[in-house]
C-alpha cells in the first residue's frame, strides 16, 4: 500500500495536460485520419476533395480540380462553389475561414442551412489537414474579391488578405503534409486518380480534373452514366464475363433519402459489392450494404419459392445467392451516422430495413418480368451450390481441430513452434527445403514456425476449390494454417498470427511470392485483411567495408552506400543467389530476428483493383500479360532474370 500511495501523491493537478487548438490532431493523427501511412496520407486528400464535394452535393459547384504537383509532395484542391465565408464569425471573433481550417468541430455542415447532404459532418476534416501539415494555403474567390491565408502547422501566418479584385468564386486549397508526423510523403498518382475516377462515377453530374505535374498528364473526368457505368467498368476491368444482359437498377428519392443501386451477375466465384453514403465510399459496410446483401438474397429465394425451384440434393444459401454478384449502393442521406472520422461504415439503423425493401421488391419484380434472365442466374446459384458442396467435401480433409492443438496429421515437413498461443506464433512460408533448413537453425523455436515449399506453389487463379485441394502443396499450407478453407473458412482457427513469405531476392523468388499471394487474395482474403500477411526482406548483398559488415536489399542501395565509402576503403561485395547462400547467423540477423529485420505487411487499399491485377498477371488470358509487360517495361530500368 505504501508504493500505491505514494504514486497516487506524485499524480498532481499539473500532470493534466491540457492540449489548445490542433495540437490533439498532430499527438494523435490517427484517431483522425486512419493512420500515418500511405493510406494516411492520401486520406487528407479525401477530406479536401469531400469538402468540395459537398458544395456538389448543395448545388452550388459542377467542377473540381485537383493537382499534384511536380514535387509528389504537395497538392492543390479547387472548386468553383460558394468559397468559405471570410467575413467575421462573432462567436470566434476572428475569420469563418480562419475557424474552418483552425477549429475542430467548426464548420457549415451541422445543420441543413447550408448543406442538405454532405459527407463532412464533424467540423474535423480540413483543420485536421491543416494541423497535419507543413504549409497550407487557402485561397478564397467570394464577394467580388480574392482572399488568402497561409498556415504553417495549423498556425496561421497572419490574418486572411484581401488580395485584389475578382469576378467568379470557389476556394483554392494548397497543402503539403508535414514529415514530422508521415513515415513517407509520397503522393501515389494512380491511388490519387483512381479515387477521384470513383467520386466522378458515383457523382454522375460532377466535372473532376486530375492534373499530374510530375507526369505533365491530365484526366477530365465525367461519367454522365453515374453507377451503372460504373459496374459495368467493374466488370471489365476484373475481366469476369457477365451472365445476363440487363443490369438491375433503382433509384429511390424520399427527400432526406436518397438510394441508388445497380446489380449484375457474373461468372466470377466471388461476390464483389461497393457501398457508398453521400458520395463517400463505405469499405466497412454498415447498414446500407448490410439491408442491399440482404435483399438480394430474399428476392431470389422468394423468387424461388413462388416459382416452386427446388434443386436436388442441395441447399440454397445466402452466399450462393450473391456468388458472382457485382452491385453498387449509393444513398444520400440528410443525416448520416459514420462509425469513426474515416467514414469508413455507416451506422443508421433505419437504413437496413428500407435498403433490403427495397431491394427485395425491386428484384423480385425485376426477375418476374425478365424470365430468361431469371433462368440464367438460378441456374448460376444452383452451379455455386454444388460447387460449395463439393468444396466441403474435400475440405474435410484439411480441416483442423483448433488452434494450437498438437497434431499428428500436420505436415511432416512443417518445423513447428513450440509455443501454442497464436498470438505470438510466426509461420515462415519458404522457398524450397535448403532454404527451409537455414531458417530452422536460425529461427526462436519457441515461437517461429517454418514451412518449406517444394517450387512453385500451384497458380490458383481461375481454379476451382476442389481442383485447387489436390495440389500437395496447397494441402500443406491450409493444414499448417488451421483456418480450413471455401465455406469452413475460420479465421479465430489461425494457428500463426503472422503468416511471413520468406523468398529469395530474386525473380522467382518474386513470381512464388505473387502465387502464394494469390492464393490468400482469392481463397483467405480475411487474412490479408485483418493484416495478417507480410513479405521478408532478406538482403540481395552483403558488403564488406574493412571491418565493416552491411546488409542491402536491392542495387540502388548497395550504389547508394558504395558512393559513401572512401577511395582508399576495401570493400568486398558478395550476392546472395539464394537464403540458401546465406548461414543461419546471417538470415536470422537480417531477417528472423524482429529486433533488426524489416517486414512489408500486405495490405489492399483496392479489392477491384487488385482483382484486375492478379487477373492480369496470372489469369488465363495471355495477352493481357503480354500488354502489362509491355507498357510496364519502359519502367523498368533492369530486369532479374
Amino acid at each position: 500500500m505504501a508504493s500505491a500511495t505514494k504514486t497516487a501523491s506524485n499524480y498532481v493537478g499539473d500532470d493534466i495536460e491540457v492540449l489548445e487548438g490542433l495540437e490533439h490532431v498532430r499527438k494523435r493523427p490517427s484517431m483522425y485520419i486512419g493512420g500515418v501511412d500511405s493510406r494516411g496520407l492520401h486520406h487528407l486528400i479525401w477530406e479536401i476533395v469531400d469538402n468540395s464535394v459537398d458544395e456538389y452535393l448543395a448545388g452550388e459547384c459542377n467542377r473540381i480540380t485537383v493537382i499534384l504537383h511536380k514535387d509528389g509532395e504537395s497538392i492543390t484542391v479547387q472548386d468553383n462553389g460558394r468559397g468559405i465565408p471570410v467575413d467575421k464569425n462573432k462567436k470566434a471573433g476572428k475569420s469563418a475561414l480562419e475557424v474552418v481550417l483552425t477549429t475542430l468541430y467548426a464548420g457549415g455542415k451541422f445543420s441543413e442551412k447550408s448543406y442538405m447532404r454532405s459527407g463532412g459532418l464533424h467540423g474535423i476534416g480540413s483543420s485536421a489537414v491543416n494541423a497535419l501539415s507543413s504549409q497550407m494555403q487557402a485561397v478564397i474567390h467570394r464577394d467580388g474579391h480574392e482572399w488568402t491565408q497561409s498556415y504553417v502547422r495549423g498556425v496561421p501566418q497572419g490574418p486572411v488578405e484581401k488580395v485584389r479584385p475578382f469576378r467568379g468564386h470557389g476556394t483554392s486549397i494548397f497543402f503539403r503534409p508535414d514529415d514530422q508526423i508521415f513515415r513517407r510523403v509520397q503522393f501515389h498518382s494512380d491511388t490519387i486518380r483512381q479515387h477521384l475516377e470513383d467520386i466522378s462515377y458515383i457523382h454522375a453530374g460532377l466535372h473532376i480534373l486530375y492534373v499530374d505535374e510530375q507526369k505533365d498528364e491530365k484526366f477530365e473526368l465525367h461519367h454522365p452514366d453515374g453507377i451503372a457505368a460504373y459496374m459495368e467498368k467493374i466488370i471489365e476491368d476484373s475481366k469476369k464475363k457477365a451472365i445476363h444482359d440487363n443490369r438491375y437498377q433503382a433509384d429511390k428519392d424520399e427527400g432526406k433519402i436518397r438510394v441508388e443501386m445497380v446489380l449484375r451477375w457474373t461468372e466470377s466465384t466471388d461476390e464483389h459489392i461497393r457501398s457508398y453514403v453521400n458520395g463517400i465510399r463505405t469499405r466497412g459496410g454498415g447498414t446500407h450494404e448490410a439491408g442491399f446483401r440482404s435483399g438480394i438474397a430474399k428476392a431470389v429465394k422468394n423468387y424461388m419459392d413462388v416459382h416452386n425451384i427446388k434443386p436436388k440434393g442441395v441447399t440454397i444459401t445466402p452466399d450462393d445467392i450473391r456468388e458472382g454478384a457485382v452491385g453498387i449502393v449509393s444513398v444520400f442521406h440528410n443525416d448520416p451516422m459514420f462509425q469513426g472520422q474515416t467514414k469508413d461504415r455507416l451506422n443508421n439503423p433505419e437504413m437496413s430495413g428500407m435498403v433490403e425493401g427495397m431491394v427485395r421488391a425491386g428484384i423480385e419484380s425485376w426477375l418476374n418480368s425478365n424470365p430468361t434472365i431469371a433462368d440464367a442466374v438460378i441456374g448460376r446459384i444452383v452451379l455455386a451450390a454444388r460447387a460449395r458442396q463439393a468444396s466441403r467435401d474435400a475440405v474435410k480433409e484439411v480441416r483442423r481441430k483448433g488452434p494450437g492443438s498438437k497434431r499428428s496429421n500436420l505436415p511432416g515437413k512443417l518445423l513447428d513452434c513450440r509455443s501454442t498461443k497464436p498470438e505470438e506464433c510466426e509461420l515462415f512460408i519458404v522457398e524450397g527445403q535448403s532454404a527451409g533448413g537455414t531458417a530452422a537453425s536460425g529461427r526462436d523455436a519457441r515461437t517461429q514456425a517454418v514451412l518449406p515449399l517444394k517450387g512453385k506453389i500451384l497458380n490458383t487463379e481461375s481454379l476451382t476449390l476442389s481442383k485447387i485441394l489436390q495440389n500437395q502443396e496447397v494441402k500443406d499450407l491450409v493444414e499448417t494454417l488451421g483456418t480450413s478453407i471455401g465455406t469452413h473458412f475460420d479465421a479465430h482457427q489461425l494457428r500463426y498470427h503472422r503468416i511471413i513469405l520468406l523468398m529469395d531476392a530474386d525473380s522467382d523468388g518474386y513470381h512464388i511470392s505473387t502465387l502464394i499471394l494469390t492464393f490468400f487474395f482469392r481463397h483467405m482474403r480475411e487474412l490479408v485483411q485483418q493484416g495478417r500477411i507480410f513479405l521478408a526482406q532478406p538482403p540481395l548483398y552483403k558488403i564488406e567495408i574493412g571491418k565493416e559488415r552491411h546488409y542491402v536489399r536491392d542495387d540502388a542501395e548497395k550504389e547508394e552506400l558504395l558512393a559513401s565509402v572512401p577511395e582508399n576503403r576495401n570493400v568486398d561485395v558478395q550476392r546472395f543467389k539464394g537464403l540458401g547462400e546465406m548461414n543461419a547467423e546471417q538470415l536470422r540477423e537480417t531477417t528472423l530476428d524482429p529486433r533488426t529485420r524489416t517486414l512489408l505487411r500486405v495490405d489492399i487499399e483496392s479489392a477491384v483493383e487488385a482483382d484486375s491485377v492478379f487477373a492480369q498477371l496470372l489469369g488465363k488470358d495471355a495477352s493481357e500479360r503480354y500488354r502489362v509487360i509491355m507498357e510496364e517495361a519502359a519502367e523498368v530500368d533492369d530486369i532479374d532474370v
